[in-house]
């Protein structure tokens, strides 16, 4: 685990370019470079997407959970790598045995965890698990590239 745990939000807008609403990560809580992340969303009843899926029944779209875990990835590689985010972007490449086992409602805290499963050359290989209260509410395998922005 790094020493500069855990990584607050001013850290994570520096690491990537997301911005609200669409900036899914609100803490990292471990780190270990090369090998895995910790990080967590507070999903809240304020989310612009709860206005549509689905009115009545809120429910996180799980898209965007898979999103999550790609920029806990994202932040992962980042500070792996030691590169500067201004000048590299970590784009999401593919995904594949994603399972959703239960609902993220408001209120709930996301845990994101991912960790490689292989890297090769600039493409990123993942296993991520999303958590809420121990329980999974999600995983995959997803990939991403590391490029140059502006290309």
């Amino acid at each position: 685990m790094s020493n500069d745990m855990p990584l607050d939000i001013q850290h994570i807008l520096s690491m990537l370019p997301h911005r609200y609403p669409f900036l899914l990560v609100d803490r990292v809580l471990e780190l270990e470079p090369g090998v895995s992340i910790k990080a967590y969303k507070n999903v809240t009843f304020n989310e612009n997407f709860f206005q549509g899926h689905f009115p009545g029944q809120p429910i996180m779209p799980g898209v965007l959970i898979m999103e999550a875990l790609a920029q806990a990835g994202g932040i992962f590689v980042v500070q792996s790598l030691g590169i500067d985010a201004g000048e590299k972007l970590f784009l999401f490449a593919g995904i594949q045995e994603a399972k959703f086992r239960r609902p993220v409602v408001p209120g709930d805290q996301l845990m994101l965890e991912a960790k490689v499963l292989r890297r090769k050359m600039n493409i990123w290989k993942m296993q991520g698990i999303a958590t809420v209260d121990g329980q999974v509410a999600a995983e995959g395998v997803f990939s991403a590239a590391v490029v140059d922005k502006g290309k």
